[in-house]
């Protein structure tokens, strides 16, 4: 995705088979554009086939990778690459991003585990994520994760995740309901950390529930209604560096499509008074 240099109002959403025909019949108005997770979606045929195939010819649409596991020390899956590659050839797709993190250990874990902030982890990574762009002969972003453990950590989070970024030369996807999550868990400022993001890569912007474990353990689990938090720091992120194109995530606990694109509608809300804002200082 090209990145939106802070004029245009663009909302997504993650499109997901529950809902499918009803976007389909009923065009959901507010949503400027799609994520789907390619894993899911690659091999797919039959009426759901055509009903996404449907959906690509109307819409724009974001791969977001659940399992390439770059962070991994099994061998990079290329063959998966070139599969990928091929799928968003077909549906017109124009832009990929993945997790920086790892799901793999001689077979899949099923799960996001972290990377070690660590140097060594840097180069690893830097050099896996250099030949995905390679074979896709184009960038991607890689994503900030949530995290509850930091094994051989060397390095902040925000050290680590920038040093990847510049090492690899790749593009960002900024998590927002991540870094809250994070702050809250590890307790550091969620505020000072997104003002460290290097700002001139962010490609787009997720934002999503989470579970309240405990007063300091919040769960990354993409199946609530966002909290005032985090929709604050999303408005802290567009004062920082102008409106990026930001997608609602909600993977589980689906609720109706009205109520999916109340949350759109918000993020639109949030964009449009940064917008008016920013002209009114201008004027």
């Amino acid at each position: 995705m090209q990145q939106t240099q802070n004029l245009v109002c663009e909302a997504g959403l993650g499109l997901r088979r529950s809902f499918i025909e009803e976007a389909l019949a009923s065009p959901l108005n507010n949503v400027s554009f799609y994520e789907v997770a390619p894993e899911n979606w690659m091999t797919l045929g039959g009426k759901m086939g055509k009903q996404f195939r449907a959906m690509t010819e109307r819409y724009p649409f974001i791969c977001h990778g659940l399992s390439l596991s770059i962070g991994s020390t099994d061998p990079l899956d290329e063959q998966f690459i070139r599969h990928l590659k091929d799928f968003m050839h077909e549906h017109q797709i124009k832009f990929y991003s993945e997790h920086l993190s790892y799901c793999s250990h001689e077979g899949h874990l099923y799960d996001l585990m972290p990377i070690p902030f660590t140097e060594e982890a840097v180069q690893h990574v830097a050099q896996r994520i250099r030949r995905v762009q390679d074979i896709l002969e184009q960038k991607i972003a890689i994503e900030n994760v949530s995290y509850y453990a930091a094994p051989g950590q060397e390095m902040s989070e925000i050290d680590f995740f920038n040093a990847v970024i510049t090492e690899a030369d790749c593009d960002v996807l900024l998590d927002i309901n991540n870094i809250y999550v994070n702050s809250v868990n590890h307790g550091y400022d969620a505020e000072q950390f997104l003002r460290a993001i290097p700002s001139d890569r962010i490609s787009y912007v997720h934002i999503a529930g989470h579970y309240v474990e405990a007063e300091d353990f919040l769960v990354d689990t993409h199946g609530a209604a966002v909290v005032d938090p985090v929709w604050k720091l999303l408005g802290k992120a567009y004062e920082l560096y102008g409106i990026f194109p930001t997608l609602l995530e909600r993977d589980f606990n689906i609720p109706s499509v009205a109520e999916l694109q109340r949350e759109v509608d918000m993020i639109l809300s949030i964009q449009t008074a940064w917008h008016t804002q920013n002209e009114q200082l201008s004027a």
